[in-house]
């Protein structure tokens, strides 16, 4: 059994804590009827109210922290946030939960007027509120916190929060009971003392305790906020109000800058750090800033999918996409965004993650899937694509890998309209396709004797085939076009060349097991292929999986190296740690230091080179 105050009482109930919240729904909800319409005076509908005005703040931040177009360079601590940090921070608004609990408790005793009986406004408790604050909450809170980081105290309890290397503005709730107490505690006594005072008011509750959540958030965010310069007018301010560089100097070295909010109380105590607002002007000036060694290049896949993004919900972008009906309501959002997007939006900075000293970030064109397929839009996403390469190329960036449509070949001929336009270009652009193939003919059982070949004439499918029939695997090329069929066959050497079958129905595979598919099919398509067959997929987006009797493999896919660092979310359906075979091509062709582009078609003679080089460097299949 854990020491007292050590463990959350309803950690077992998992999702169903929030049931916790439902005596306070139905007393909101009773009265609502009642009155037939909000309650305004009931405690209960503004303790909900407060919470989801809490939980906004928490989530705003979080966002505009994450939001790396506008942080990047401003980031105290450059590591990313691992899915260990979140695991562990999964559950922080465990401090919100209590909080409003005992508020709810607070608020039915006979010590507590009405909120009919208060003002919406009284200046006396403000005053009041932030003398306690000062007098008692800041100096209270610094000995508390300073306890915490001694013996037992700190090996039971705050050991736990010091546990997430890098701060975020959920971090800030994120720890055991005692010390949500004690923050509880430093928030609460000025709003009693006010209202002990006789001078409590609606706009004090919301107020203070909106404040104190936007500091608290503020100075967790990992981004600095407030100007060097600032500080450099009006010095004082440095004692009244702390920074993030400030605290995440504490959660680094954990013996200074233990204060609430203002460093005045450390700097009484003699446990400010020495180089507290020097390194803050460091990081204020960008000077804490990277160039990436690797460049993922990506696009936007659909509207609802966009909110998979970082810095919406880590509750879903550290998970593999899928739709949440929680998500639903926020699709015309979304859907402004596209518009945004379209009419001034340009390529931005969506995630990073460290791999043995490189550092690798994913960027996005701002364009959705569909807009690919729109002929007046098609100079446009060029465009977009082109003047992130130059960026990149200005930057100083090694490698930059084209994703999915990125690289489409009737868009630019899979990167070669880049390249031959360019041809001074210093950062290499690869489409990634080299190890896709490689990844989809290892999945290959080696006893198939026979495969039968959707999108046969694609950049892949051609690859694929030319592959597979020096094997001596018979292929069975579906397409409509003699011409496209007799260019491929000819690439393939005399002697393997009978291996090449052109088809041009689905039911000449009808006896074949092994499908590659390059281009999607419908339920009824799918019903050529006999019982057992197994789908390879090289098709975006993924087949339905329609047919029971047979298998389904997901899209080529390779997991990162376990030494991967800071990686803490998904690429779209993959699971953790997963990458699209494309992204996965680019990182190995960093990795090696390959000089050459990868563009246009795929050199057959290299899939087993770049498959090789991959296992090298510890990618593997997922």
């Amino acid at each position: 059994m854990g020491s007292p105050l050590s463990a959350w009482p309803w950690a077992s109930l998992g999702a169903y804590k929030y049931l916790l919240y439902g005596p306070l729904v139905w007393t909101a909800a009773q009265a609502w009827r009642e009155q037939g319409g909000p309650p305004t005076g009931s405690w209960c509908f503004h303790l909900l109210l407060l919470l989801a005005l809490r939980s906004l703040t928490f989530q705003l931040w979080f966002s505009y922290g994450n939001m790396l177009f506008f942080t990047r360079r401003r980031r105290v601590v450059r590591d990313g946030v691992d899915f260990q940090q979140i695991d562990a921070e999964w559950d922080w608004d465990n401090l919100v939960i209590m909080q409003t609990l005992l508020g709810a408790m607070a608020t039915s005793s006979a010590l507590l007027p009405s909120v009919s009986d208060l003002r919406v406004w009284d200046p006396r408790g403000w005053a009041a509120a932030l003398l306690i604050h000062v007098a008692f909450s800041e100096p209270a809170f610094r000995c508390a916190h300073k306890a915490l980081h001694q013996g037992p105290l700190f090996s039971e309890y705050h050991s736990k929060h010091h546990s997430s290397p890098v701060t975020q503005p959920l971090t800030a709730a994120y720890g055991t009971p005692l010390e949500s107490l004690v923050l509880t505690l430093a928030m609460g006594a000025p709003i009693a003392g006010a209202f002990l005072a006789g001078a409590g008011s609606v706009s004090l509750v919301y107020g203070h305790i909106f404040v104190f959540d936007y500091l608290r958030c503020m100075g967790y965010s990992n981004v600095e906020v407030i100007s060097h310069k600032t500080f450099q007018a009006f010095p004082f301010l440095r004692y009244l109000i702390y920074t993030p560089t400030y605290l995440s100097l504490h959660h680094q070295e954990k013996n200074c800058n233990f204060c609430l909010f203002m460093p005045l109380f450390d700097a009484l105590g003699g446990t400010v750090h020495p180089k507290s607002w020097e390194l803050q002007k460091e990081v204020d000036q960008g000077k804490n800033d990277r160039v990436p060694d690797f460049v993922f290049l990506a696009h936007v896949v659909d509207v609802v999918s966009s909110m998979h993004v970082p810095f919406a919900f880590r509750a879903c972008s550290s998970l593999p996409w899928a739709t949440h009906l929680v998500l639903l309501p926020l699709w015309p959002f979304a859907l402004s965004m596209m518009v945004l997007q379209v009419l001034c939006s340009k390529t931005f900075t969506v995630s990073f993650y460290y791999l043995r000293g490189r550092f690798h970030q994913t960027w996005t064109i701002p364009r959705y899937s569909f807009q690919y397929f729109i002929p007046p839009m098609k100079k446009g996403i060029n465009h977009q694509i082109e003047l992130a390469i130059l960026r990149a190329d200005r930057m100083g960036v090694k490698v930059l890998s084209l994703a999915a449509l990125n690289k489409n070949e009737a868009l630019n001929g899979g990167g070669t309209l880049f390249v031959n336009k360019h041809p001074n270009l210093r950062v290499r652009v690869v489409h990634g396709n080299t190890l896709t193939a490689g990844v989809i003919l290892n999945e290959i059982p080696s006893n198939v004797k026979e495969v039968f070949l959707t999108g046969a004439t694609s950049k892949l499918g051609r690859a694929i085939a030319l592959y597979l029939c020096r094997k001596k695997i018979r292929v069975l090329m579906l397409t409509l076009s003699s011409e496209r069929f007799l260019k491929i066959q000819r690439e393939a050497p005399a002697e393997f060349q009978q291996y090449l079958v052109q088809v041009t129905k689905y039911h000449a595979a009808k006896t074949c097991k092994t499908w590659l598919v390059g281009k999607w099919l419908s339920p009824r398509e799918q019903r050529w292929a006999p019982p057992g067959t197994h789908f390879h997929q090289f098709v975006v987006p993924p087949v339905i999986e329609f047919r029971r009797d047979c298998t389904y493999g997901k899209l080529a896919a390779m997991r990162l190296p376990k030494d991967v660092q800071g990686l803490g979310s998904c690429e779209y359906t993959m699971e953790r740690g997963v990458v699209h075979a494309c992204h996965a091509g680019g990182v190995v062709h960093c990795l090696e230091g390959w000089e050459h582009h990868e563009v246009g078609a795929i050199d057959v003679d290299r899939i087993d080179v770049v498959w090789k080089a991959a296992l090298k460097h510890g990618l593997s299949p997922p």
